[in-house]
Order: structure tokens, then C-alpha cells, then sequence
């Protein structure tokens, strides 16, 4: 994972420590899937600089016509998942946050307002 993610990953986590927030479930397994998607991204993204963004198809009558790389469309899929991971997680905290900071206990009621 290049240097520039790693770092925005860990601002998430250390914002998440900061409230107290890392150790719940849902941010963990969340963090965990956003992990596993910018690792992903930067594969895809190896792939694509490495064969280019089009690739040809030869066809029996030798007539060759030109697609665009399918690790484009995956990549653009996996940034549009790792988008709304980031967004999920940012809810996580939040909400956490803010019953900590109401002194709510976090159990109560979580599924409503978190979700809705």
C-alpha cells in the first residue's frame, strides 16, 4: 500500500483512538475492510500502469478491436466500495463520539440512530 493510503489510514485509526472508538466491532471489521480494498486499489492500479488502460481483442477473422482494460472497471468499483467504507466508518465514530460525549450508553438505541 503506498505511503500516502497508509497514512490516511492511520489518521482514521488514531482518530477512532482518539474517541475510544477502535475496539468496537463494527469499526474494526469495517477498518478491516477498508484495509483490504486499498489493497486492492493499489493492485489494480500496478496492474493497469504496468498493461496500459486498453487492451486488444483479436478475434478469428483477424479483426482486432480495442476495450478498456477490465482492471479499470474493477478499480473504479473498488474506489467507489472504499468511498463508502470511509464514509460508514466515519459514521461509526461519530456516533460513538457523540454518545460518549452525551454519556449515552452505547448499546442503547445504536441500531436506530446509527443506521437510519
Amino acid at each position: 500500500m503506498k505511503k500516502e493510503l497508509k497514512e490516511q489510514a492511520k489518521e482514521i485509526l488514531e482518530l477512532a483512538k482518539s474517541y475510544g472508538t477502535e475496539q468496537n466491532l463494527f469499526f474494526a471489521t469495517t477498518f478491516e475492510r477498508y484495509q483490504t480494498q486499498l489493497q486492492i486499489l493499489e493492485e489494480l492500479k500496478a496492474t493497469i500502469e504496468s498493461d496500459g488502460f486498453f487492451v486488444d481483442k483479436t478475434y478469428v477473422k483477424g479483426e482486432t478491436n480495442l476495450y478498456s482494460h477490465p482492471a479499470v472497471t474493477q478499480f473504479n468499483r473498488t474506489t467507489d466500495s472504499a468511498n463508502k467504507t470511509v464514509v460508514t466508518l466515519m459514521k461509526i465514530i461519530t456516533t460513538l463520539r457523540d454518545r460518549q460525549n452525551s454519556d449515552e450508553p452505547e448499546k442503547k438505541g445504536f441500531w436506530k440512530s446509527t443506521w437510519e
